[in-house]
């Protein structure tokens, strides 16, 4: 079999992981292929079209409203009756519920509502109809302006500021109290920021202003949380650019220190929220990962020899890495730990092949190292990274590169069947089912300087598959030797049973002969006397 038919199940094209627009970034499963950057356009696209499609169903609902209005007012000429006056009243009630029901679709709540009730009692019938369906265009459209209408975040956060100044009471994020590590990162995002004066001065301002904003925004769905994070980035690093004509290292220094600071503060809110069937995912990859705990390196494709000691250290160190990303709270440091388990990897490789590793080596080991892993939370640990880390370092660099691989991994995993692995569909199920294992490698083809500890081992395990076995066997056998002794029982009753009833026992009484035996005899007399013992004297 050919490395390539070996193959077919694990190769990843490296084409495949760019933005499948053809932009050159790395694309990411979770925006359907997509970069972070054409990801958001195709959004705001997508947006775009449902307002539009909004905007025209409001737009012909507004025209039913005045044709209805209009055909009324045909009908009903002179003063209005009494029943008109009922009509009309059905008619408000009727058309109250509507409104609300729009408002409640566009928007999450409105606290308005009950107020323009009110008010609309006190307008005439005859306007009720027109001003109501002014109100709902007027709604659509503060709520779906075009971008272009739409104030910039600058300035968004700019009214923030000035709000913040006239307000007298500290808002409640303000005044909880932080843990020490929060206060830590605090501090020292102050003193990085002194370095770069009137621009840090105002980066601090931002930030503090952008974490307030997430305060309100909690209850907001986890996707807006996401794109109005992702808003602040870019918004932030272009005017670092721009207006504060910061280099771009320095900017790339300045966003890491911020992503630090504002996410240490945010993690507990934006991770795995409830909102979310994070949690269920992470469950079923769990299960599913440690269902495939049989996988082996053979049927992988894995070019990695774990009897040499140092190639079993850089394994253990890429398991470890990958395990301890769910410890970190700021999506940099995740990002950090699939470097350092990526980079051990390469290096295995390296040192079981005495040559650089490729990338279709990379792939088969990086999904035998979440196999043998199994990290907790998975998939949140994804979806936080992908919503939250700054786009640049998914987009780019090496960060970039590991982290669309780790995705490509669990995409595989979710997806692995028999003709990945070059397996039968009945060798597959009776694997998954746990009926069987794969057969376990014979110890004289271990090589001589293997740990005698493992081969210990490996004689252990197949000592007690044969002892269970046996048991097994010897428990069947007894079974079955017990069923035998009932059955035999069962058998000898019924034929002395039978017998019994075909023979039966007659007991006689005792004859003459018998009876005169035990009497006394009457001729004793005539017997010869009985002997006498003689002495003789010597």
């Amino acid at each position: 079999m050919s490395l390539k038919t070996e193959r077919r199940g694990i190769h990843v094209d490296q084409s495949e992981l760019l933005c499948k627009k053809g932009c050159g970034y790395y694309g990411n499963p979770a925006w359907q292929g997509f970069c972070s950057k054409c990801w958001r356009e195709e959004y705001q696209k997508a947006r775009q079209k449902q307002i539009q499609e909004d905007w025209e169903l409001a737009e012909r609902l507004q025209r039913e409203e005045e044709a209805a209005y209009a055909s009324s007012q045909g009908a009903q000429a002179g003063p209005q009756s009494l029943t008109f006056s009922k009509f009309e009243e059905k008619k408000s009630n009727e058309k109250t519920r509507k409104v609300t029901t729009v408002k409640k679709f566009f928007t999450a709540s409105s606290k308005s509502l009950p107020k323009k009730v009110i008010e609309e009692k006190s307008i005439k019938p005859g306007q009720l109809g027109r001003e109501r369906n002014a109100d709902i265009l007027r709604d659509l459209k503060g709520l779906f302006a075009p971008p272009w209408d739409i104030a910039s975040p600058a300035e968004v956060l700019c009214d923030k500021l000035r709000d913040l100044k006239e307000a007298k009471a500290p808002s409640p994020s303000l005044s909880r109290q932080y843990s020490l590590e929060t206060d830590r990162v605090s501090k020292d995002f102050i003193e990085f920021l002194k370095t770069y004066q009137k621009a840090g001065h105002d980066v601090y301002k931002l930030s503090k202003i952008f974490l307030e904003a997430m305060f309100h925004k909690r209850e907001s769905n986890i996707d807006e949380q996401s794109e109005f994070t992702q808003d602040f980035y870019q918004n932030t690093a272009d005017k670092l650019q721009m207006y504060w004509k910061v280099s771009p290292d320095k900017v790339e220094k300045v966003m890491d220190q911020i992503e630090r600071f504002i996410m240490t503060r945010l993690y507990k809110h934006v991770f795995c929220p409830e909102t979310t069937d994070d949690e269920k995912k992470d469950l079923t990859v769990q299960k599913r990962i440690r269902a495939l705990h049989w996988v082996t390196l053979q049927m992988l494709c894995v070019p990695v020899n774990e009897d040499i000691a140092e190639v079993s250290d850089m394994v253990v160190k890429a398991i470890t890495d990958i395990i301890e990303m769910d410890s970190k709270r700021i999506p940099r440091d995740k990002l950090a730990c699939i470097t350092r388990c990526s980079k051990h990897i390469f290096n295995a490789i390296k040192i079981t092949r005495n040559e650089p590793a490729s990338a279709d080596d990379f792939l088969p080991t990086l999904i035998y190292i979440v196999l043998k892993a199994n990290p907790p939370r998975l998939q949140s640990n994804i979806q936080y990274i992908t919503r939250f880390c700054n786009p640049s370092r998914l987009m780019t660099g090496e960060d970039g590169y590991y982290f669309t691989n780790l995705c490509c991994a669990v995409a595989f995993i979710e997806k692995l069947d028999a003709q990945s692995l070059n397996l039968s569909e009945e060798e597959f199920s009776r694997y998954m089912s746990g009926q069987a294992s794969p057969k376990k490698q014979d110890l004289e083809d271990w090589p001589a300087d293997t740990c005698p500890g493992v081969k210990q081992m490996h004689r252990n395990l197949d000592l007690l598959t044969q002892l269970s076995k046996r048991q097994e066997h010897i428990v069947n056998e007894a079974k079955k030797l017990e069923k035998d002794l009932i059955d035999w029982t069962d058998e000898v009753t019924k034929e002395v049973k039978d017998i019994v009833e075909k023979y039966p026992l007659n007991i006689k009484t005792a004859s003459q002969a018998l009876a005169a035996l035990e009497s006394e005899n009457i001729e004793d007399d005539k017997l010869p006397p009985p002997l006498q013992p003689q002495v003789y004297a010597g």
